[in-house]
This record gives C-alpha cells, structure tokens and sequence, in this order.
C-alpha cells in the first residue's frame, strides 16, 4: 500500500490521501469522517484503510470544512469537489466507484446521493456511482446545522437541508435504468438517540418511492454502540460485500 497526499482546495488548503492498493484498474472506496462536522480528520479508521488495501480496493480519504468556520453547505460542497477531483483529476482509472462515510461522514454522502445538485456541478450523477455507504448518519437536518440557526439540536426537521427531503418523485428511479447504484444504510442497536429510527425511516421511505429492494440494504449492528464498529473488521467486509471483486 502508498500513501499519497493531494491538496484538492488549495484556497481553504483541504487535502485527501489517497492509498493505492497495487490492483491494477481497482475499485475505490472515497470516505469522509465522522466528527459531528465540528471534529475528526482524514487520518481514520486506518484499519478500514488497511484492509481495504489489502483486498485490492484503492481507498481516498478527505478533509472538509468544519464548524465553527464552516456554514451549511460549505462543508458538502468540499467534498463534492474532492470526488470531481479524483474521479476527474488524478489522472487514475477506477473500475468501480464507491463513496460513504461515518455519521456526519454519513450525513455528507447522503446529502450528495439525495440531493444531486452538488455532484451535477461536476457533471457527476449521483446514481452513475456504484454503491454508497451510509454509516449512522442522520437523515434529518443535523444537530449542527440546527445550532447554526439557534435551534434545539435535539429537533427533528426536515428542509433542504435533511438529506429525506430530497427522496421524491423526482428521486425515484428512472424507468428503464438498468444499473442503480448499492446503498448500504447502517445503524447500532445502541447508536445515538433517535438515530436508528430515522435510519430505518429512511430505508423505508427509498423503498416507498421505488428504489428496489435488492439495492439496498439495511444493517442492523446488534450490541454495538455509534459507529463503534468503524474499527472493527466486520465494516470493512460489510463495505466489500457491495463491491465486485
């Protein structure tokens, strides 16, 4: 495995490593960390990183725009030019791409998956990519977010701002469409308050608006905690169980 460090924004000096597995043409898996938008680094969970490599999959890990400097959306449109950046910029074939993260990580990938204007500024589409990863994140409006407008963090709403009022009609898979990307949504049986019922809300509402059952997979992580499992094996072999190999 390499280990190589590019500065995709240099205005804010927002970097991603990239770790190269030594697969010729392999899949990549793009992460964004957990942290509540406010904390966390690119540097982890090195065990995912490692044994992703290990297997064969190439592996980006990025930077982003937190609180208190960042404001919504900065932070989401950091990493959609972080995916533009390596899927157009590097230079690097990739036979599959996937991307995810770890609950604000989570959050992000769900904002960029629902929401498609961020990745259509790229000429990305959101459902070109292979598989998504949604670890724990929240589908609502974030905690941080409604702080940002002085609101009670622990209020559930839904604006542009949640990643569920983006799944509609306008959503829904495309009649004809042959290839849909995998979404992997996970929660803990111990996540965070209210966590879990909003993940599973939200694997019901995708399946209500059409996305196919054999598309999405819902994983329930008994006795673990919030995201406890990041540094587990099991996550890893969780994300390779959505990539062809």
């Amino acid at each position: 495995m390499t280990q190589t460090t590019y500065i995709y924004d240099a205005e804010h000096n927002l970097a991603l490593d990239l770790y190269r597995s030594g697969r010729e043409n392999p899949p990549i898996f793009i992460y964004m960390h957990g942290g509540g938008l406010e904390a966390g680094d690119r540097g982890g969970p090195r065990v995912l990183f490692d044994k992703l490599c290990s297997d064969g999959i190439d592996v980006a890990s990025l930077d982003y725009r937190m609180y208190p400097d960042a404001r919504f959306p900065d932070y989401i449109e950091d990493c959609a030019k972080a995916i533009d950046y390596i899927l157009h910029k590097l230079g690097v074939h990739f036979s599959g791409v996937y991307v995810g993260g770890s609950s604000a990580g989570a959050y992000l990938s769900m904002m960029l998956l629902f929401d498609k204007s961020y990745l259509a500024k790229y000429d990305l589409d959101p459902l070109a990519i292979d598989g998504w990863v949604l670890d724990a994140g929240q589908p609502t409006v974030h905690f941080n977010v409604l702080r940002e407008r002085g609101l009670d963090t622990r209020l559930v709403r839904l604006d542009e701002a949640a990643p569920l009022w983006h799944i509609t009609s306008n959503f829904a898979p495309p009649a004809g469409r042959d290839k849909l990307p995998m979404i992997l949504n996970l929660a803990a049986s111990n996540d965070m308050t209210c966590r879990l019922e909003q993940l599973r809300l939200l694997d019901a509402t995708l399946k209500h608006f059409g996305w196919p059952a054999d598309r999405i997979r819902f994983i329930y992580m008994n006795g673990w905690s919030h995201c406890g499992y990041d540094g587990a094996p099991v996550f890893a072999e969780l994300i390779e169980s959505i990539i062809p190999r």
